[in-house]
């Protein structure tokens, strides 16, 4: 890594994380409004815009309140990446501090925040071809048979995937025949860190409390119109292997339309994968580092208002956001 400009040379940006159904947003709302914030997208889902519902995104009059970039800009039809993420983000970094707001960065996709904090992997675009090579691959095979193909000609990627991660392993294998090179080796030449100074407010709540979050996520989703929502990006007859088309309770809900599932199983079903994959997020918030440790500040609970914090909560923010002028 180059060393670039030194701490006190350089822009301050706030990032809001932790599991779905925590809080994020709402707490990012908050901070902004308080401290003159830009919210800034870091969700890899709520990047579409047919997904306003499903993807539980800040309502219109919730952006109202505070600028928010990044959300619903891309149609489902082109996916999104860490790259464009990462270029799109720092622009809208940019603009908020040009404006003399404070970028706070808020979701749950933490490659992306990654992408920022320690750099992202300069992995060429391997091409149209390659990526219609892979879909049709996996459409073909499955994902347990093509994550054997990559075990046998990538094995260093092919063990950080999952066997049933369809859309990691498409893309891995996208990647390999494309470029000819493995999504590992690429990613052991990372670019530079984002030249800002991070600090990092991170929910974790208890189980037992997402859990609960989730089921009344998705009643109010169903009151929102979300079958809708759902029936709307099918009529597109989009690839299925489209990130979008995987979103949480997309394949769930699209099979309760097609009659293949009842209304109970898919929402059921939908919790499922959802709790999943919470956990799975909460272990990555443990195990690794979104800013320095003096500049982290971990919530063990559910956001519910600024009013549950202590004085040292405020004060951690009070004293970042402050000196970010």
């Amino acid at each position: 890594m180059r060393t670039g400009q030194a701490d006190t040379e350089k822009p301050r940006a706030l990032i809001v994380a932790g599991p779905t159904a925590s809080g994020k947003s709402a707490l990012a709302l908050d901070l902004a409004q308080r401290w003159g914030g830009t919210v800034i997208n870091a969700d890899s889902m709520q990047v579409y815009r047919d997904l306003r519902v499903l993807t539980a995104r800040p309502t219109p009059a919730e952006e109202a309140l505070a600028p928010h970039r990044l959300y619903g800009v891309r149609p489902a039809a082109q996916p999104g990446s860490a790259a464009w993420w990462r270029d799109a983000a720092l622009a809208a970094m940019a603009e908020a501090r040009d404006a003399g707001r404070v970028p706070i960065l808020c979701g749950g996709t933490f490659l992306y925040f990654s992408a920022l904090t320690t750099g992202l992997s300069p992995i060429p675009d391997p091409g149209e071809a390659a990526r219609t090579a892979a879909r049709a691959l996996l459409q073909e095979i499955g994902p347990a048979a093509l994550h054997a193909k990559l075990r046998h000609a990538d094995p260093q990627t092919a063990a950080k995937l999952r066997p049933s991660d369809a859309q990691r392993i498409a893309r891995a294998w996208e990647v390999l025949s494309g470029t000819g090179r493995g999504l590992a080796a690429w990613q052991t030449a990372a670019d530079d860190p984002a030249p800002w100074i991070f600090a990092a407010i991170l929910l974790d709540p208890p189980r037992e409390s997402l859990r609960a979050s989730i089921r009344q996520r998705l009643a109010l989703m169903l009151e929102q119109g979300v079958l809708d929502e759902v029936r709307a990006l099918l009529a597109q007859t989009l690839d299925p292997a489209l990130p979008a088309m995987r979103a949480h309770g997309m394949p769930e809900f699209s099979a309760y339309l097609r009659g293949t599932l009842t209304l109970p199983e898919a929402v059921r079903r939908t919790e499922l994968v959802t709790g999943q994959y919470t956990k799975r997020q909460a272990t990555w918030l443990r195990h690794r580092a979104l800013a320095a440790p003096e500049r982290t500040h971990r919530i063990n609970a559910r956001y519910a208002g600024l009013t549950q914090f202590s004085g040292s909560f405020l004060a951690f923010c009070e004293r970042f956001m402050r000196d970010s002028d």
